[in-house]
């Protein structure tokens, strides 16, 4: 399965908050949002700092989508 991070950044938008500012609050480094916006793994504690930042859930900024299977 792969996450993706499109919650985050939807929500993001909705609140009126740059990755910068988001950065920034939580406490997270710059390669750790990059990394996000790639759409690779981040340690649940970077999650954590953003859903409590963001007083929020895991499920509001993170999805799991399937593998796709090989044709």
């Amino acid at each position: 399965m792969k996450m993706s991070y499109k919650p985050l950044w939807i929500l993001l938008i909705k609140r009126d908050m740059t990755k910068t500012q988001l950065r920034t609050k939580a406490g997270i480094s710059t390669r750790q949002l990059a990394k996000m916006g790639r759409g690779e793994d981040v340690s649940t504690d970077v999650l954590r700092k953003i859903c409590a930042t963001l007083d929020c859930t895991l499920d509001d900024i993170v999805e799991m989508l399937p593998d796709k299977p090989n044709t």
